[in-house]
């Protein structure tokens, strides 16, 4: 039994007890992929002998939510008051919360974005009516710029 460790690009060294380094260069392919449990033969953990201390055993992690953790939760309907909201939660909640919010911020922009598509438009064929358009406010402009760019000239001289 020896422990193999990554080190990234497909690189990996073995170590057996009391054995020496064993540097190997793999395929990417040929380890399990990461975060997944490493079984020595026919992929299913052994339930027999005291465990090593090469297995790991989690305890589920909470954290304390921010306020802005708290606004999230609230907002996307996980809680329904803030007195409600325990004092340490999981973090899986939290980023769930946060990937609701992000979902629902994302649909209220594009309906935003739907409403102001139809206001130009709106505001565009009131604006054709009288015969008005980009061009006619440019063309008109252009001369009162021309005018006031003459009279600071002038004011300049004297």
């Amino acid at each position: 039994v020896g422990s193999l460790l990554r080190l990234g690009r497909g690189l990996t060294v073995r170590c057996g007890p009391g054995g020496p380094l064993e540097a190997t260069r793999r395929p990417a392919q040929a380890l399990p992929p990461r975060g997944l449990p490493c079984y020595s033969s026919g992929g299913a953990p052994r339930n027999s002998g005291p465990q090593g201390h090469g297995e790991i055993h989690r305890v589920p992690a909470q954290r304390r939510p921010s306020q802005f953790d708290k606004k999230i939760l609230l907002w996307t309907g996980r809680f329904k008051s803030m007195e409600e909201i325990p004092p340490r939660i999981p973090p899986e909640m939290i980023v769930t919360a946060r990937n609701k919010a992000r979902v629902k911020a994302c649909y209220i922009m594009i309906g935003l974005t739907i409403i102001a598509c139809f206001a130009v438009i709106v505001s565009a064929k009131r604006a054709v009516e009288p015969h008005e358009s980009l061009t006619s406010w440019n063309l008109a402009k252009k001369p009162k710029w021309r005018e006031e760019a003459a009279l600071a000239a002038q004011a300049k001289a004297k």
